[in-house]
Parts: C-alpha cells; structure tokens; sequence
C-alpha cells in the first residue's frame, strides 16, 4: 500500500510477543525472507541504516493508531533487527484512551497485528514478480487489526493479561446486568 510516499506493511504480532504489566508489549512488526500478501519480501539488513540514522538524531519510531498519526498511543523503547526480523518492544500509554483501550483490545484478543509504515529506498523483483525490499526507511509501527502478514502468530504472557481479562468480565458482566432490568 502506498500513500504519499509512505507505504504500509501488516504483519501480526510474532512468535514470542508479550503482554507485560498491563502497558508494555513487544513482538516482531517485520519478519525477513516471507512473502506478504502483496508479495513484497523484506531482505535482513533493510532497516539497519534508517534504525543507525534515527538514533543518531536522537529520533524515535512512533507508535501509532490503525497508522494514524493523529493516533499516538505509546512509545517504542527498543526496535533492532534480529536473525528473524525486526523486533519492537514498547509500552502502551495509559494516559491517552486509545492506549487504554488498545490495551484493552490486546488482552480481549481482538487486536493482534501491527503494520509498518516506512519508504522504499532500495528494491529490486524477483523473476515472479514480487518485490525484495533492500532498505526502508522506517516511520512508523501501528497496531492494527488486520495485518498482511499471517505467518507470524500472537502469544502473549497470561499473568500479565489477567487482570485485563478479570476487569473486561467484570464490566460485562455489570452491563449484562444492567440490561436485564
């Protein structure tokens, strides 16, 4: 997908995701040599020189909102690439209300992607056609609800989760309630 020069890629939250106290998660947002949806392939290497650059200005990759920029809902404190892919680690702002309800959707199951919104500065096809992405330069990464990449699955720590689940109950439980009268 592309828009004004920047382009978006889903991909779910990967195998070792985790949900910790509440606010702070972490999984990977890209993961190297696997076909999307649109068939575009991230090659390992492809964020290294944006990551170097946005830490030598001091600059962070925004955590955004379904990529809405108007949709700030945290902060990515660690984002690296790894053997697999690229890795984030970031916490949830439970000042702002998408971040609470982000939260909130993450621990009912019902959000479990996230999506990268980057540039293409180097790219080349391969004979079928798809798309090897060489180097990005990385904006942003959203959680969304629908990711392009399916591959990669969401876990997450129950006792982290817990009294997330226990409040959701709770609340539909006095809702249930509520509409029986």
């Amino acid at each position: 997908m592309q828009d004004s020069g920047l382009e978006r890629k889903f991909a779910r939250f990967g195998d070792g995701l985790s949900v910790e106290d509440g606010q702070v998660i972490s999984g990977y947002a890209s993961l190297f040599g696997t076909a999307d949806r649109g068939g575009d392939i991230v090659q390992k290497g492809a964020y290294g020189a944006s990551l170097e650059r946005l830490s030598k200005e001091g600059r962070q990759v925004k955590m955004l909102w379904q990529h809405d920029p108007a949709q700030p809902i945290g902060l990515w404190e660690e984002v690296r690439e790894d053997d697999r892919g690229l890795w984030v680690k970031g916490r949830l702002l439970d000042d702002v209300a998408k971040g609470r309800e982000a939260a909130a959707l993450i621990a009912a199951g019902a959000i479990d992607g996230l999506s990268i919104g980057y540039r293409t500065k180097k790219a080349s096809k391969t004979t079928q056609g798809q798309r090897l992405l060489m180097e990005l330069e990385l904006w942003e990464v959203s959680l969304v609800t629908f990711p392009m990449l399916p591959s990669a699955r969401l876990t997450a720590k129950e006792d982290a989760l817990l009294p997330l689940r226990e409040a959701a109950a709770y609340l539909r439980s006095i809702s249930r309630g509520m509409a029986a009268q």
